[in-house]
């Protein structure tokens, strides 16, 4: 014999049932909620410089951290000439994220606006510290001594090379007139004033500079002050504030300064990525970089002064959305 529930229990089984399908429905919609954002993933190219400068250094050290704190994403290093290449190759799609000095990026700004638009910083890294390397014996004692000499200024398309025609121009000199310009980057300066095929080139890097440290080694040098050029260059007007004066510690490069802090121009190091850029993914990153500090630091020392409390001083970038993110989550 069949039993027939009344109506009203029928319907009360129906609710139940309706009931039970919508707490399911929740589980089922809250559960990957409480999971959080997925795991960022993908490829990712980050552009550095030139293969001996402390850029590729630094690339490769948070490579290594990025591996391992963002398993899913597939971090390729690309080797540049420096800032301006690395803004080029950002805006080309070729990299996703670039080191780039802040007066690089505002010189970008200026010649191609409806490009530099997109980009957006994650940090503000390290200070780069403007070097005037000569041989020991050198008569130069400023950078208003250059005229008629043979000069290393950077490679085409690199920040070292835009900074220089800066700094020239403060010492009073014409560019492209009154010093031999010779455009090669840190990978070839040095064994050029080795070979005494330079009388004198321009470095801008984090400190110390490995390339610098190893022509000590070979040959007896000396790093000329820059700090006489400060009044003139920020008479240049709004494109030099983003230098300021600053002093090379005596122990950046022991073998050279013999005990001596030397006078110089320094100016900041931004990481960049574009608004095309993924907001989790960015957040992601821009954590690691914060946190790898201290073990970046031991080999890269410049990165020692990579601080969650200047990071987001990025001027002339407004941050990145993942990397305010990240910054607001670590407020106390």
């Amino acid at each position: 014999m069949v039993s027939v529930l009344p109506r009203s229990g029928r319907r009360r089984a129906l609710l139940a049932g309706a009931a039970v399908l919508a707490v399911l429905g929740l589980l089922l919609w809250w559960l990957p909620s409480m999971a959080g954002p997925p795991e960022p993933g993908g490829r990712l190219t980050l552009s550095t410089g030139v293969r001996s400068g402390v850029y590729a250094r630094y690339g490769e050290l948070l490579k290594q951290d990025l591996r391992r704190d963002l398993p899913r994403v597939d971090v390729r290093l690309m080797n540049s000439a420096g800032s301006l290449d690395n803004l080029e190759h950002l805006a080309t799609g070729k990299a996703q994220f670039a080191i780039a000095t802040a007066d690089a990026v505002a010189e970008r700004q200026r010649l191609h606006p409806r490009q530099a638009a997109g980009l957006r910083a994650c940090a503000r890294l390290y200070d780069d510290y403007l070097q005037l390397i000569v041989p020991a014996d050198s008569p130069v004692d400023s950078a208003r001594n250059l005229g008629r000499l043979r000069v290393g200024v950077g490679a085409d398309g690199s920040g070292v090379q835009l900074t220089t025609r800066r700094l020239v121009a403060a010492a009073g000199l014409d560019f492209d007139h009154d010093i031999e310009a010779v455009r090669v980057g840190i990978d070839r300066m040095p064994k050029l004033l080795e070979e005494g095929k330079l009388d004198a080139f321009f470095w801008s890097g984090g400190l110390p500079t490995s390339a610098v440290q190893q022509v000590a080694r070979r040959m007896p040098i000396r790093l000329v002050q820059l700090g006489d050029l400060i009044p003139a260059l920020h008479r240049q007007g709004g494109r030099s504030r983003y230098y300021r004066a600053a002093v090379m510690p005596a122990d950046a490069y022991p073998l050279v300064q013999k005990g001596q802090a030397v006078r110089t121009i320094a100016v900041a190091n931004l990481l960049v990525t574009t608004d095309r850029e993924d907001p989790v993914r960015t957040e992601a990153i821009t954590r690691t970089v914060i946190r790898s500090r201290d073990r970046i630091g031991t080999e890269v020392h410049a990165a020692q002064k990579v601080d969650l409390r200047t990071a987001v001083f990025t001027d002339p970038l407004p941050l990145h959305e993942g990397a305010r993110r990240y910054y607001v989550s670590e407020k106390p």
